[in-house]
């Protein structure tokens, strides 16, 4: 992994970061586009852009260092739980799932359904394991619940400035540029650093899978 290669991966994540959290705004801040229609501001509406874009660089900058954070973390549990770091690591994945329903909630006192923030958790967990899925293909079946972990845990450490927010405005323009760069890393990274499945693997996959063609 070269510095170049780093340094490739920390614009085109920062642009991510950027341009989903503009398209975001779209669709949560629609008052701040249309009031600048009619009379037509060109002047404000160009630092209305400027402004959730540079907020998806903020998140997009938060999403890389959860990121590396969570390559020291998945290095250091090695080290520490050895063969019980996937255990330990699922056991972080479901605490993190239930605290995004429990805390939150608690902090509506009620006024929320609860069904709302199942479906929150339940939205996240099913993205995570879509990527991690995803992940484990491209390279091995080991590498499910790390990544599963990044979507899940680290994902919504990085979200709880956002889900300390009044209202759900902001914690969708950050949730959503967190996801997206998050995802694009994960599935990037093993691309940079040529760790993806062997041509032995790959053989051994498609060698199984002829057997069973013919069985």
């Amino acid at each position: 992994m070269t510095s170049r290669k780093w340094v490739g991966l920390f614009i085109k994540t920062l642009l991510l970061g950027g341009v989903a959290g503009l398209i975001t705004s779209f669709f949560v801040k629609p008052a701040y586009y249309t009031n600048n229609f009619s009379p037509f501001d060109a002047f404000e509406l160009l630092g209305v852009i400027l402004f959730f874009l540079g907020l998806g660089f903020v998140f997009s900058v938060i999403s890389q260092t959860g990121f590396f954070a969570y390559l020291f973390v998945h290095r250091f549990g090695l080290s520490l739980f050895r063969t019980f770091w996937p255990t330990v690591q699922v056991l972080l994945i479901a605490f993190v799932v239930f605290d995004l329903v429990y805390f939150p909630y608690s902090g509506t006192d009620g006024d929320v359904s609860i069904f709302w923030f199942i479906l929150m958790a339940a939205a996240i967990l099913g993205y995570g394991w879509i990527v991690a899925e995803i992940k484990a293909r491209e390279t091995n079946r080991r590498a499910f619940i790390p990544a599963l972990f990044l979507m899940v845990v680290i994902t919504t450490v990085e979200w709880v400035p956002g889900l300390r927010t009044s209202g759900t405005d902001y914690a969708w323009l950050m949730i959503i540029p967190l996801l997206a760069c998050n995802t694009y890393q994960l599935l990037i990274l093993h691309r940079l650093t040529g760790s993806g499945k062997t041509d032995g693997e790959t053989k051994s996959n498609h060698s199984a899978r002829t057997g069973k063609t013919k069985a």
